[in-house]
């Protein structure tokens, strides 16, 4: 289980001053002791971690742990653990390649399935697995229809490819789920490649707000963007406090899509 929020930014010095201006909204992960965190991010084309594996009682805030990280698109996510030990290796977001994914839930009856779900994956996707988590296993699963539609190295895949391969690995581990009697999944999770967002909710809520402007809570002290340089956002979350200006709820069973030019476009599962 865990907290994640994705952002798809148009100017990348302003991603933490986005992230804050929501922080309200947002709020911070519940209360209490967390299994570390985890960023992933994007510079001059290299896919970017920062991973806090220890456990951690002190206050967290989205906009402290994206500090200093300048990029288009970025995933955090406090981890929660329920499947795998606390390390590093299962924190998340994971990367494979140019893909970095979060999830928040569970995969039911994970370890009477783990066996049969690797053995649907190509050697060496099986061997890119360094944790333990049913989240990470989730996500070669995905991988793994990708990569069967010629579609793992694209630069720009389309939403259609994505959403076949979500569909895909989904209705596998549904599928070994059922057969083992074991609830159903928790799926929510966010994923990009850099250049395209996107978040599924299945399950618990998660919400979304676009933004075409930057303003900043009140009693902060940071410049506002220059009117030459328009800012605009896409922020995806699943720890809203309550209703906020703006914020709409993901529909379950929906897919979002926000490309490069900050738009958004919405898919069933």
């Amino acid at each position: 289980m865990g907290n994640i929020i994705a952002c798809m930014i148009n100017r990348a010095d302003l991603l933490e001053e986005a992230v804050r201006a929501e922080q309200d909204a947002l709020g911070t992960p519940t209360p209490g002791v967390h299994d570390g965190w985890g960023v992933g991010f994007y510079n001059a084309g290299e896919v970017l971690h920062k991973k806090h594996p220890q456990a951690t009682d002190t206050k967290l805030e989205w906009s402290e742990l994206l500090h200093g990280v300048r990029s288009h698109v970025a995933i955090a996510h406090v981890r929660d653990a329920s499947v795998g030990t606390r390390r590093a290796d299962n924190n998340h977001p994971f990367r494979m390649r140019h893909w970095l994914f979060a999830h928040a839930g569970v995969v039911g009856g994970f370890t009477a399935i783990q066996e049969r779900l690797l053995a649907s994956m190509p050697d060496f996707l099986r061997r890119n697995i360094r944790g333990d988590t049913d989240s990470e296993h989730l996500f070669h699963a995905f991988l793994s229809f990708l990569h069967d539609a010629g579609q793992l190295d694209a630069i720009d895949v389309s939403d259609q490819a994505v959403l076949a391969a979500l569909r895909g690995a989904i209705a596998l581990v549904d599928s070994l789920v059922s057969e083992v009697g074991a609830p159903k999944s928790d799926l929510n999770l966010v994923l990009t490649n850099g250049r395209q967002l996107y978040a599924l909710r299945r399950g618990s809520p998660m919400v979304l707000v676009e933004r075409d402007r930057l303003s900043m809570p009140d009693g902060d002290s940071s410049p506002p963007p220059r009117a030459s340089d328009p800012v605009r956002y896409v922020l995806i979350g699943n720890s809203v406090i309550e209703p906020h200006a703006g914020y709409r709820a993901i529909a379950d069973g929906r897919l979002i899509a926000v490309d490069r030019d900050v738009r958004i476009t919405e898919h069933s599962l």
